[in-house]
């Protein structure tokens, strides 16, 4: 397949690089940079400041203030369908879009590319009137295998590309120089839904020192949740260290120097990068058996699935059971993003070859 004009649409909030918290952010910066190494020809919609590999057409500054979100989408949507038509005019289309952003392909009838839109987000995350009235040149495809069963109606859905991440650059941070390994890791945005404040409780049970890091987004609720539940155990964990926005540098030594990393999301998480690159560092990992944790963590050997808070304790006694090298091996054989690539250019393949065949003339068929 010739190399395509892809535009990929970022979530408006905040700007794209290796130092995004959210999952969609970090798939977009990872699947994009891949496609540019391959010589195809990426431009990126998405905040001012983003890092990319491709151009960058900035549709505005990610948000300063609470709860701007609306503004800032819609901001955002508009000056992505000027660009499409602006490119359109001017003889340079895009071949297709890629939605990366969660809600763009509720616009798709206002341009002409086909729309591949990834759904990143449980089923009940999504607005119900999202999926009425699809746009004709939308589909969709999930991240894993258990998120797929949940939209299987959806008439749209092309299947199931896993996540990958840059598998190197963890790897990197596994050396004879590396520093011993020592406490316990929480690592993600910082929200109710990942209930980090449980992670807190658990390890204050267990006496065992913890490095909370993350981000809080702007939301009020999400600041709320942090004062409300996080800053007092903060607070009163002696133990327990907080990092707000760690570099990707940071993120990573974290990674290579923690026990253990805990997931303790109450959602049904879709995919979950950070167990990827948990397991890519050697690092092994404890997380509630849901959604598609059981996907990515192999239990007993890159670490424990447990089914509560309660469950938690006892396999922190276990890390040492988990062999390092063998979690390394296993996130080589299966959280690829050159795999995840390969993926999304078959499928933008499938996408460009069923728009054509819709569009033909009925008099050709």
């Amino acid at each position: 397949m010739k190399n395509m004009r892809i535009l990929y649409i970022a979530y408006p909030l905040l700007t794209v690089s290796p130092e995004s918290a959210g999952g969609a952010e970090q798939v977009l910066w990872t699947l994009e940079r891949e496609m540019a190494r391959r010589g195809w020809e990426t431009t990126v919609a998405a905040s001012a400041g983003s890092c990319v590999a491709g151009d960058l057409f900035s549709t505005g500054e990610p948000c300063h203030e609470p709860d701007d979100l609306e503004r800032r989408n819609r901001e955002h949507q508009d000056k992505i369908v000027a660009l499409v038509r602006r490119r359109a005019r001017e003889g340079r289309p895009f071949d297709l879009i890629h939605d990366e952003s969660g809600s763009f392909w509720t616009r798709a009838a206002e341009v002409d590319p086909p729309v591949l839109a990834t759904l990143h987000l449980p089923r009940t995350f999504y607005r119900p009137e999202s999926f009425e009235n699809i746009p004709a040149n939308v589909s969709f495809n999930c991240v894993s295998v258990s998120q797929a069963r949940s939209f299987d109606e959806l008439n749209a859905l092309q299947g199931v590309i896993p996540n990958g991440i840059a598998l190197e650059v963890f790897a990197a941070g596994q050396g004879p120089r590396r520093r011993p390994r020592s406490g316990l890791l929480w690592l993600g945005r910082i929200c109710e839904e990942k209930a980090p404040h449980l992670a807190l409780d658990i390890t204050a049970r267990a006496g065992l020192p913890i490095t909370l890091a993350g981000q809080v987004y702007p939301f009020s609720y999400h600041q709320q949740y942090f004062d409300r539940e996080v800053a007092p155990r903060l607070r009163e964990m002696p133990k327990a260290t907080f990092t707000s926005l760690p570099s990707f540098h940071r993120k990573r030594q974290l990674l290579c120097e923690a026990q253990a990393l805990l997931i303790t999301s109450l959602a049904d998480e879709t995919s979950s990068l950070v167990a990827m690159e948990a397991a890519a560092s050697g690092t092994p990992v404890i997380a509630f058996a849901r959604g598609a944790l059981p996907e990515i963590v192999r239990h007993g050997v890159t670490g424990f699935l447990v089914c509560g808070p309660d469950n938690m304790v006892p396999p922190l006694g276990r890390v040492s059971e988990i062999d390092p090298a063998t979690c390394t091996r296993h996130a080589q054989e299966h959280f690829s993003s050159a795999v995840m690539a390969e993926g999304y250019a078959r499928l933008y393949a499938r996408v460009l070859a069923e728009r054509a065949r819709a569009c033909e003339p009925s008099a050709a068929r």
